[in-house]
């Protein structure tokens, strides 16, 4: 009898200890092992690739022309010893202006979430400065994107941002030397 009560008490201690050992699963559910995490909180982050190019011109002709002519008769009464005299004058303006300009960028930066829209898509924001010898180029962006616009490398193009804000600014001793000094810009503003 003892030995069944203790072949009982040993048989009922394993199946406890198994128990407990099948219940921890290494299985996690809030883990989705099919499809890529996709960002969808503040704070995740992004990467844009940014492959942005512009080309503008525009041309402005001006064909002015202008003619005055004035003439005085004789004078009357006592004022008749002056003479008749004219007055013409002539003025001609023209001018011809085209400006062109291309911008192209290409680079990768990486966008914080700031803010989660009611309808799911995500407010993105990224600065990116980068410095060489005594130059600094900032680069900045700020838009919305669609979590499923998002591929398997985390990654979106800049062209599926929407109100996209993209900026890029330049400040050292280039960007000092390329702009107007002050006297050049007062004339222009009068000018």
């Amino acid at each position: 009898m003892k030995k069944v009560v203790l072949f009982i008490i040993c048989f009922v201690f394993i199946a406890v200890c198994f128990e407990y050992a099948f219940a921890s699963s290494l299985w996690n559910d809030k883990v989705n092992w099919v499809t890529d995490k996709r960002p969808s909180s503040i704070g995740d982050i992004i990467n844009v690739r940014v492959v942005e190019s512009t080309k503008t011109s525009d041309a402005g002709k001006t064909d002015l022309k202008k003619d005055t002519a004035s003439s005085v008769s004789n004078g009357l009464g006592i004022l008749n010893f002056i003479r008749a005299f004219g007055l013409t004058t002539a003025a001609s303006n023209k001018g011809d202006g085209t400006t062109s300009r291309t911008y192209s960028a290409t680079t990768l930066i990486s966008c914080i979430v700031t803010d989660v829209l009611p309808n799911g898509n995500l407010v993105i924001e990224g600065t990116r400065d980068l410095k060489t010898n005594d130059e600094t180029l900032q680069l900045q962006i700020i838009g919305v994107i669609r979590p499923q616009d998002v591929d398997a490398r985390n990654q979106i193009r800049s062209d599926l941002i929407a109100n996209a804000d993209i900026g890029i600014k330049g400040k050292g001793s280039l960007s000092r030397l390329q702009k107007p000094g002050i006297l050049t810009q007062i004339l222009q503003a009068i000018f």
